[in-house]
């Protein structure tokens, strides 16, 4: 299959799950490149809003966090380095109140679901109430057909990864694939499905047709 034939489908599949996304209610937009995404998601952002991070691979590899912090945007992310879990664990409270909430999803059903799995909580909890405002961007490759389909997804794919990347002992960072293991390392915590747009929390959903995160 050559690039061309390989883009048309990207755009396509990108295009139809906006589509799906915005008879939810939600606001949604494709665009084929990060690039052309990351713009579109500064101009939502003032420079006096403060900003929650939840922990995205996505957010981190489009430049967002970098242009922010350029920009003196205050930024919530209880990831950074030499924090203490006290410190963290205040950071995680403040994220739920920002103005503005950046973050990704584990995957996005072609009928404009959203289907999350969360250790401690805090990422799913802001992406349904607290900020005035979140902004969820999604690579092309996190695009299931189903519910179903996204379980697996983050079973065989972003549980494993995401136990790898934060040093988590869990069984999947040898198995590859998740245990639905028991022990308090576990980040598999709570499962959420975001059918519709809430009324009281407006969401951006940014698909992109690039493969991004995990």
């Amino acid at each position: 299959m050559n690039d061309e034939n390989r883009q048309w489908h990207t755009n396509t599949i990108g295009k139809k799950v906006v589509d799906a996304l915005q008879k939810n209610r939600f606001s949604a937009a494709y665009f084929p490149t990060a690039a052309e995404a990351a713009q579109e998601i500064l101009k939502l952002i003032t420079p006096t809003d403060t900003v929650g991070f939840g922990g995205s691979a996505t957010v981190k590899e489009i430049g967002l966090l970098d242009e922010l912090t350029k920009r003196g945007n205050t930024l919530f992310n209880h990831g950074q380095s030499g924090l203490t879990p006290e410190e963290s664990l205040d950071i995680r409270r403040k994220e739920l109140t920002a103005d503005v909430f950046l973050t990704s999803t584990n995957a996005l059903t072609l009928d404009g679901q959203l289907v999350n799995v969360d250790g401690s909580g805090n990422r799913v909890a802001a992406m349904i109430f607290g900020p005035k405002k979140v902004i969820v961007v999604v690579g092309i490759n996190k695009v299931v057909s189903d519910t179903h389909e996204a379980y697996k997804r983050i079973q065989y794919e972003a549980a494993p990864i995401n136990n790898k990347r934060l040093n988590r002992p869990n069984p999947c960072t040898t198995s590859g694939i998740c245990m639905d293991c028991q022990g308090p390392s576990r980040i598999c915590n709570v499962t959420t499905i975001i059918k519709k747009a809430l009324p009281q929390t407006p969401t951006f959903i940014f698909v992109i047709g690039e493969n991004l995160g995990f």
